[in-house]
């Protein structure tokens, strides 16, 4: 699985890819720091919140490469007769989009030690913020890859994987629509997004950390069997 990870994440930055994801997320981390730092707020956990749009928006092409890139250059199959098994294939191509994803939220770390520097901070309140960040990450980057695993087009993974994140992103407001309030309290929950506001609000609820964690590996075990289905196929 290492050797898969290494792969992988080494593939980001041979490429533009990594670069560019990186660069969004810089200038708009930058940008709502330097807009929190100018009105003198010391809530670095506010960032987290503000950037899910960009999360939603730019997360699908770190994942729309994972398993059909392989798919569309023929080398699947060699790849799969490989010495790892196939979970530790899928494993390993999700922890490298993972590593990207959090190597994004890194700068947030010296915004909250330069705020530290210069007014009472809670770190908990900002470390609550980034676990859920970082779970968020785990759940979208899994959906991503097993759509990924469906089609040999990086371009349409993307796509039908930008379309999901953006149904969880209104899916509250569809929902709200009804106005039934078991079926908004349900899109709530299913639409995880919304999450990055309740984890921002220093909110720790362990159903949600669980939530997250389980979407996360039902995602990855569907990819698995569908990668296991296209090896015997």
């Amino acid at each position: 699985m290492s050797a898969i990870f290494k792969r992988e994440f080494r593939s980001y930055f041979t490429s533009p890819l990594g670069y560019v994801y990186l660069a969004i997320f810089l200038f708009f981390e930058g940008m709502y720091f330097s807009a929190l730092f100018g009105y003198g707020m010391p809530n670095v956990e506010v960032i987290f919140g503000s950037v899910s749009t960009v999360v939603v928006i730019v997360t699908p092409v770190l994942t729309m490469r994972l398993l059909s890139e392989d798919r569309r250059q023929k080398v699947d199959q060699a790849l799969l007769t490989a010495p790892v098994s196939v979970t530790g294939i899928v494993m390993g191509k999700m922890l490298a989009a993972f590593a990207v994803y959090a190597l994004a939220f890194a700068p947030t770390f010296l915004f909250q030690l330069i705020v530290t520097f210069l007014a009472s901070v809670n770190w908990l309140v900002y470390l609550n913020a980034l676990l859920g960040a970082l779970l968020i990450g785990a759940a979208l980057i899994s959906i991503g890859m097993f759509i990924s695993s469906l089609t040999e087009s990086p371009i349409i993974s993307c796509i039908l994987t930008l379309i999901s994140f953006l149904l969880l992103l209104v899916l509250p407001n569809l929902a709200s629509l009804t106005g039934v309030s078991w079926i908004q309290a349900a899109a709530q929950k299913i639409a995880f997004i919304s999450l990055f506001a309740s984890f921002s609000e220093s909110v720790f609820h362990i159903v949600d950390v669980i939530y997250l964690l389980s979407v996360a590996a039902v995602f990855v075990f569907l990819s698995v069997r569908a990668v296991e289905k296209r090896r015997w196929a």
